[in-house]
């Protein structure tokens, strides 16, 4: 058999599951970019590709992900920056802006990690099992990371110039 061949075997059987994985973290559409991205990876280095082949994807779905994110913080920093400076918010819509932008400065302020573990739960509704599952480990450690995680978080919500009672950690909980 061809690697051509093995390849499409691959394909057929694991890019359901990898796009699902990775919808589950940034939604239907750049779950298809992450996919084929990770498989476009896969064919690059197909003598490296172990069998069972899936957990090899995910961990290399998972990399793709982190770099998109850590591309992505930087745009967190700069709507931060952005909401500070502006002063075009109504009376009305001044605490809600300001509450966003304080969380969006707090999270560009956390390890990639403790965002990403923030965003599962809080964006993604996943609890601690699918958590788990996602990042690879048991859900006593993804608990303990959480609870971790939510602390860095209240330090960096208190750090932030917009930070106010009413922005306090109620979608994080």
């Amino acid at each position: 058999m061809s690697d051509a061949d093995q390849f499409r075997e691959l394909y057929e059987e694991c890019y359901p599951r990898v796009l699902a994985y990775a919808a589950s973290q940034v939604g239907r559409q750049l779950g298809e970019d992450v996919t084929s991205e990770t498989l476009s990876i896969a064919w690059r280095r197909w003598p490296e590709v172990p069998v069972p082949p899936l957990p090899w994807l995910l961990g290399v779905a998972r990399n793709v992900l982190r770099d998109m994110r850590r591309k992505q913080s930087r745009q967190y920093e700069l709507a931060a920056a952005v909401a500070v400076r502006e002063n075009f918010v109504s009376a009305d819509a001044s605490d809600a802006v300001l509450g966003r932008a304080a969380v969006l400065q707090a999270l560009a302020a956390l390890s990639q990690d403790d965002r990403e573990l923030l965003i599962l739960f809080a964006w993604h509704g996943l609890g601690a099992r699918d958590a788990a599952r996602v990042l690879g480990c048991t859900t006593a450690a993804v608990t303990v990371r959480l609870h971790r995680a939510r602390r860095r978080l209240d330090r960096a919500l208190d750090a932030t110039e917009l930070s106010s009672e009413s922005v306090r950690m109620r979608q994080w909980r």
